[in-house]
């Protein structure tokens, strides 16, 4: 069970920042040869490097192979895209600036500054954070969590809206599961016109996926205890009839 004594509300920076490159499928990179593209490329060393895999023809790697200081600047972009189907869907983007060498048939990128944006604002990241963090137990499992839940227990969704302020349900047409982690479950509602996201931190982290299930329970819990909100209800009749 996750130590209460470390219990935060939401992850830190520089742990978001490592559960988006663990998660990410895709990145871009910006260097002197231009801007390019990769898919399922790249992988995160220990002490924080980003290693890349590029072909042959790769503009970028031939300015790592003949960049006259040796050690090119470039910019790596992560997004962090939600898994089920929301109005602005991307949740994060990353940014890292520094130099790539070539290290076998790989480019290894060292970042030199490192900045996350989020719907909160944008913070930059410590590199020394960034260099000891772990990324989120569960970022590798959050997409097939978040789509199950959304798919097959949409009923549950609904109820665990019972947590949420009644102010912030007001002309909601729906609600969806945006994001989970080992702090806790995001939701998106969605109005008409507009949308916010509501966080339901757990009562402590969850380490592992077996400990998430104890923590939806015990939320689910929570929210049977507790009346459903007008407007829900309200619209739950319209939907019936």
């Amino acid at each position: 069970m996750g130590d209460s004594r470390n219990w935060t509300a939401a992850p830190a920076a520089a742990e978001r920042a490592r559960s988006v490159l663990a998660a990410a499928w895709s990145c871009a990179i910006t260097a002197e040869g231009g801007r390019e593209e990769f898919v399922g490329a790249h992988t995160v060393a220990e002490d924080g490097r980003v290693l890349v895999s590029v072909p042959e023809d790769s503009a970028l790697l031939a300015t790592a192979i003949f960049a006259p200081r040796g050690q090119p600047s470039a910019v790596l972009e992560f997004a962090d895209v939600a898994p089920v189907p929301v109005r602005s869907r991307i949740r994060a983007r990353l940014w890292m600036a520094g130099s790539f060498t070539p290290e076998g048939d790989r480019l290894a990128f060292r970042p030199t500054r490192i900045v996350l944006r989020q719907s909160s604002g944008a913070v930059v990241v410590g590199l020394d954070d960034f260099a000891v963090a772990a990324p989120d137990p569960l970022a590798l499992a959050e997409a097939h969590l978040l789509t199950h839940l959304a798919d097959c227990h949409a009923d549950a969704v609904e109820r665990l809206t019972r947590l949420v302020d009644p102010g912030s349900l007001h002309g909601a047409v729906r609600v969806q599961p945006l994001a989970v982690d080992r702090h806790g479950l995001t939701l998106r509602i969605e109005r008409a016109r507009a949308h916010g996201d509501v966080r339901l931190p757990f009562h402590t982290p969850a380490d592992d996926v077996a400990q998430l299930t104890e923590r939806m329970h015990a939320l689910l819990g929570r929210a049977s205890a507790t009346a459903c909100p007008r407007s829900l209800q309200r619209q739950r009749t319209d939907r019936d009839r």
